[in-house]
């Protein structure tokens, strides 16, 4: 889905145990960025991945309004996970450790540690990977994280998860509520956003173009199901690698008091916490300038 991306960069794809990969990455002719002579690397800095949330239509557009604030000074990768945007939809019931095995299979092939950028569900799954793999991670930038079974309140014992759990029901319910222009307008104004007047038509039809993707259903069904979820409050004490959090004040997804409760369970690690007033669970979406200064700041701190 290059057409939704903003210039300046380009779709790459790696191959991965679960599929291709599809990712966009800085072009380094555009943004006149300053290799080194001899590794052919970005001088002195790590790359940035910017990793998307595991719901209904997303896809890296998740975090386009963001990143090209960074590409003039560093290396900038955002891929589709798999399941996911352009990269292979396996036909398969994915589980956490689909995304520990791509998502690390995919650090490694950069070839060094990363500054890791992610959001809701994945950045709560990004936690548990830098417990299990830490030199993967130069640090953590995470918005509204989240295993959507935290402190026992579990996403995937509701009404929801359990009706999406019905065979052939499940099909229709994405057909209808997931796969059409009116579904997924209707699901980022009452769910994502705080103020639907932020919601423009580009990103409506980015989202919709990922939902239609072959197979698309598979990744979008078990997130629905909640077959991704886990506590996340029991890994959080385990967590080494510098970490900055962000949430969105009016998040429908986890809000602000979880948000801080999780945080107060490891204190060395996260060591910013910071609302973002008037938005909701995607605010590098809803209030992307927001959200890079705050990204900018863990940046300078980092270095």
């Amino acid at each position: 889905m290059l057409q939704f991306q903003p210039p300046g960069f380009v779709q790459r794809a790696t191959s991965t145990s679960l599929g291709v990969l599809a990712y966009y990455t800085s072009d380094r002719d555009f943004w006149n960025t300053p290799l080194d002579t001899v590794s052919g690397a970005l001088r002195d800095r790590p790359p940035l991945i910017f990793l998307h949330s595991l719901g209904g239509g997303s896809s890296a557009y998740e975090w386009s309004k963001v990143y090209p604030a960074f590409a003039a000074d560093y290396s900038i990768v955002a891929p589709d996970l798999i399941g996911w945007g352009q990269s292979t939809h396996p036909v398969r019931d994915y589980q956490p450790e689909d995304y520990f095995q791509v998502i690390a299979e995919f650090i490694e092939s950069l070839g060094e540690s990363a500054i890791v950028i992610a959001s809701s569900l994945t950045a709560g799954l990004t936690i548990r990977l830098a417990i299990q793999k830490p030199n993967l991670f130069k640090s953590l930038f995470l918005v509204s994280p989240s295993g959507y079974g935290d402190f026992g309140i579990d996403y995937g014992r509701g009404i929801p998860a359990q009706i999406a759990k019905i065979p052939f029901l499940d099909r229709f319910i994405y057909s209808v509520g997931a796969a059409n222009e009116a579904a997924v307008r209707n699901f980022l104004e009452q769910f994502l956003f705080a103020d639907r007047s932020r919601l423009t038509d580009e990103i409506v039809q980015a989202y919709l173009a990922s939902a239609l993707q072959m197979n698309a259903e598979y990744a979008a069904l078990s997130s629905l199901r909640g077959d991704l979820c886990f506590d996340l409050s029991l890994y959080m004490n385990q967590l080494h690698v510098p970490t900055a959090i962000v949430w969105g004040e009016k998040s429908r997804f986890g809000t602000v008091d979880q948000g801080r409760r999780l945080a107060a369970l490891n204190p060395k690690a996260v060591q910013t916490f910071d609302v973002i007033s008037d938005s909701g669970v995607l605010p590098h979406l809803e209030l992307p300038a927001v959200v890079v200064g705050l990204l900018q700041r863990h940046l300078n701190a980092s270095q």
